[in-house]
């Protein structure tokens, strides 16, 4: 049975998030400035890796938390909000093949469920599940994570991305991976995804 695994940001949430880098920017350190993540950028990264660039050094075992309290705090109204056009219907037809879904994402888990929820699709992505920004600084650990959460082997597995991270990791992971920047539409993944 497959398991395709989803990226979040520019995959599921096609609008930028701004309030997740203050959430966490205030969880490790308040008096940093909003840019401080744009210095270390590198597209697909942890949550941790992040961290770990602009402070210099691994975060105290509690950031991740607050980032999660403090994000959901700071969220305002999120209506213009944009997932793909159809995602909720690629999503179900998936489900309904027999594909388990799960969610694979640089930010921290809270902050990923919270914003699946705001889109209205978070019942496709079970409690339990995926791997997620706060778990390690290299995201093919998260995919390790994610398959051994669901009990599944690489060859059974594909990650959907946008980055060049999310396509060098999954590779590392020894997993097939789908850039949805490089398709035609979001549909398009009812015939890459078997």
């Amino acid at each position: 049975m497959t398991l395709a695994l989803f990226d979040v940001d520019g995959t599921l949430l096609l609008t930028p998030d701004l309030v997740a880098v203050r959430a966490i920017l205030d969880a490790v350190d308040p008096s940093l400035p909003e840019d401080a993540f744009t210095r270390t950028a590198r597209p697909g990264s942890t949550a941790l890796w992040q961290v770990e660039q602009v402070l210099g050094h691994a975060p105290d075992p509690g950031w991740c938390g607050r980032a999660e309290d403090r994000y959901e705090e700071l969220l305002g109204d999120t209506s213009d909000w944009r997932a793909p056009d159809g995602a909720e219907n690629v999503l179900a037809e998936l489900e309904r093949r027999g594909v388990r879904l799960a969610l694979l994402t640089g930010t921290p888990e809270g902050i990923a469920r919270l914003r699946m929820q705001r889109l209205g699709l978070a019942r496709f992505f079970p409690d339990g599940q995926g791997g997620f920004g706060c778990e390690s600084a290299d995201r093919t650990d998260l995919i390790h994570n994610a398959l051994e959460r669901a009990g599944a082997s690489p060859d059974e597995a594909v990650e959907i991305g946008d980055t060049d991270l999310d396509e060098s990791s999954a590779h590392a992971a020894g997993i097939r991976q789908i850039r949805v920047d490089r398709l035609g539409s979001f549909a398009e993944l009812l015939e890459l995804i078997a």
